[in-house]
């Protein structure tokens, strides 16, 4: 009996990341360009405003530490929501199967 409600948890879980990841493909690709493509903006941004301050590579410097940390804290944010959502899912479902 304890197999049986083993198995039947394990594939509702697979299942149910299997139909997370159909959705969107987890979004790394799209994450991944839109945190080169940023660095890439704001050392385009530092290049211009140390071109026209004559301060060679501070804000360029600068401005891409910033865009990096910047995103990064918004990778963290998104992972720390997706995990609070995935994990009250679970929990809702392991008590909806504890109920019947």
């Amino acid at each position: 009996m304890l197999f049986n409600d083993s198995l039947a948890l394990m594939k509702l879980l697979f299942t149910q990341a299997r139909e997370s990841r159909g959705s969107g493909a987890d979004d790394n690709l799209g994450r991944g360009m839109e945190t080169a493509l940023l660095l890439a903006f704001f050392l385009g941004i530092g290049w211009l405003v140390d071109r026209w301050l004559g301060t060679r590579p501070l804000f360029m410097i600068g401005l891409v530490l910033f865009a990096a940390v910047g995103s990064f804290v918004k990778m963290k944010l998104d992972y720390d929501s997706r995990m609070e959502r995935l994990e009250a899912e679970r929990r809702n479902a392991s008590q909806a199967r504890t109920t019947r």
